[in-house]
């Protein structure tokens, strides 16, 4: 199928893109890498009459450091994160998790802020933004505000953005000193989406489980001082605590296995990583 007719805007900031927005609301879209928006486009999922390519607009083009935290602006694409040289040590999870994105070709292409956008729920960017505490930065007009990734994720692809709002970055704290991080999933095959994903987080007495592809929205369990004893029964609690649900890649059964057989691999390999 081919796209219903819609307007090209080409803008060359954000700011001008923002007003392009504001004037458009829910009549338009905007465009960064497409991986996403064309396909649904084509297939007539999504009708916008306005579309701002913003892949032309001033801006950084890598991750950069702000105040402490890794920022990721709107024109960052995928492999430029996974390349970014100094990434496993500043922000670990993001670089064990980055190379599960799709395949090179598409990660040339999509952009970090446009999978948060897109808030697919087996994505493994709105994933790691949750487990590390990420914030999205959003931009309407000339005003902006920061969500924290937890609360940003509503549903299947449903999230806090409004429609005269765009994602001018988003941004996670860098990794200290003493941390393990790990990320493991489970697909059909190379780059589909994940059935089901994990990523861990253990910091001193703290231990931190990030899941998707179960819920509509990335997952997060926190334990104070869990332990190989008691880590199956923890995990299996938090299993039985999901909306796992039957469809044509797995039953709910498979999925909740799967999340006490991964998580608790990916909880000891975090745990090795930070001794």
């Amino acid at each position: 199928m081919k796209p219903a007719p819609f307007d090209y805007v080409r803008v060359d900031t954000l700011a001008e893109a923002a007003d392009v927005l504001a004037q458009s609301g829910d009549n338009a879209r905007v465009l960064a890498g497409g991986q996403s928006l064309m396909a649904m486009m084509n297939m007539r999922l999504a009708q916008p009459t306005v579309v701002i390519d913003i892949m032309h607009a001033q801006g950084p083009r890598q991750p950069e450091i702000v105040r402490n935290r890794l920022r990721i602006s709107a024109m960052v694409r995928q492999e430029a994160l996974c390349t970014h040289a100094r990434l496993a040590q500043e922000v670990p999870l993001l670089a064990q998790a980055v190379p599960w994105i799709g395949h090179i070709q598409t990660r040339m292409r999509g952009t970090v802020c446009g999978s948060v956008a897109h808030a697919d729920p087996s994505a493994e960017l709105p994933l790691v933004l949750v487990a590390l505490g990420g914030q999205v930065h959003l931009k309407r007009g000339r005003k902006n505000r920061a969500v924290p990734a937890r609360d940003f994720f509503l549903g299947m692809m449903l999230t806090d953005k409004g429609d005269d709002e765009l994602i001018e970055a988003v941004d996670v704290p860098l990794t200290p000193p003493g941390t393990g991080t790990a990320f493991r999933e489970v697909g059909r095959r190379k780059g589909d989406f994940a059935i089901v994903s994990c990523a861990a987080v253990v910091r001193g007495a703290t231990t931190r489980l990030a899941v998707g592809g179960v819920n509509d929205t990335p997952v997060v369990a926190d334990w104070k001082d869990l332990t190989p004893d008691n880590v199956a029964e923890a995990l299996n609690t938090f299993a039985w605590s999901l909306d796992a649900r039957d469809d044509l890649h797995a039953t709910a059964r498979y999925r909740r296995d799967l999340v006490r057989r991964l998580g608790e691999i990916t909880i000891r390999e975090a745990r090795e990583c930070a001794d």
